[in-house]
This record gives structure tokens, C-alpha cells and sequence, in this order.
């Protein structure tokens, strides 16, 4: 390309041509994010913080109730054959529990497991898992006693063939709930 004189066309300079590659690509990264943003919302976000609160409370006093039944849970999950067994003890015995392994960030990866109680082994109960489940969790244990929902719940380090505790902890938040 022969060098350009200030007579010559706009289109054989260099510097309009980098203007307008600058402006191009930004509008082409500008498409490019907004694609994704309506591609992948944020499942995250609850719109409707009222009833959120409402739910923490309900939760405080499921949690209350399994504090004031002294519940607490050893949990095994087996590497192996995904078997989960865990032991309850305390003031409360129910044919089965509801263990929720909750992902903090991906709906994807929770999993919902019923455990019944064993005929023979009181406070022993047993579940299936269909895959492996590693990483940090929020366990939540459900059972009900009396008619009333009992709730333990604990962020943990998930990982097959460890045992988890749950009801080691204090209770954060109820501070001022306790009787």
C-alpha cells in the first residue's frame, strides 16, 4: 500500500481503520456478554426477600426443636456401593429422615435422600446415593417428632468413606429465640 498524503481518500489511512476496529470489537464483546447474561440468569437472586425472612424464623424453630430434643447425627457416606448411614440419637425417633446434601452454588448438585430407621438397630438409619457427592455442603437433617418439624443444619465438608457430625455446633442466629 503506498504511503498516504493528506490529499488522498479517508480509507487509505491507517488511523481510521484502528478507530474503527476498537469500535467494532466493543461492540462485539458488548453482544457477545449480554448473549450470556440472557443465556445464563442468576438462579441465585430471590425476589421476594419478605417471605425469605419469614422462612429463616420458621427454620430457627424447626433448629430450636432439635436442640431441645439434644439431637445429634454421625453420618457415613460409603465410596463404594453410595450407601449413607447415619446414626441419630436423642429425644426423637422417626421411621425416616430427610438428608438434604444442598450445593452453595449449583442447584445441580443437591441431593435429596430419604433414610428409613432399621428394624433391628434403633437410631441407625440407611439411604442410597446414586452418585458421589464431595465438596463443601450445607447438610440438612429433617425428621419430624409429635407433629412438629425438626431441623439440624450444618455447612460441611462433604467426602465419601468420612464421618460427619451434625448437632456439634452452637446454634448461630437463635441467640435470643432460646427458652
Amino acid at each position: 500500500m503506498p504511503a498516504a498524503n493528506a490529499t488522498s481518500p479517508w480509507y487509505k489511512h491507517l488511523w481510521p481503520w484502528i478507530i474503527i476496529a476498537i469500535l467494532a470489537c466493543s461492540v462485539t464483546l458488548t453482544l457477545s456478554m449480554v448473549t450470556i447474561a440472557v443465556n445464563n440468569p442468576d438462579n441465585l437472586v430471590n425476589d421476594n426477600y419478605y417471605e425469605a425472612g419469614k422462612g429463616i424464623n420458621r427454620s430457627l424453630d424447626r433448629e430450636l426443636l432439635a436442640q431441645t430434643l439434644e439431637l445429634r447425627a454421625s453420618m457415613h457416606l460409603d465410596g463404594v456401593t453410595g450407601e449413607v448411614d447415619l446414626r441419630l440419637s436423642g429425644n426423637s425417633a422417626p421411621a425416616t429422615v430427610e438428608l438434604n446434601l444442598i450445593s452453595p452454588t449449583q442447584p445441580e448438585k443437591d441431593r435429596k435422600i430419604t433414610l428409613t430407621q432399621t428394624a433391628n438397630e434403633p437410631g441407625r438409619y440407611i439411604g442410597q446415593l446414586t452418585d458421589k457427592v464431595e465438596g463443601r455442603r450445607f447438610v440438612e437433617l429433617l425428621g419430624v417428632q409429635d407433629g412438629k418439624t425438626w431441623r439440624m443444619f450444618e455447612e460441611e465438608q462433604v467426602s465419601h468413606d468420612k464421618d460427619l457430625l451434625l448437632g456439634d455446633e452452637p446454634l448461630q442466629g437463635a441467640e435470643d429465640l432460646k427458652k
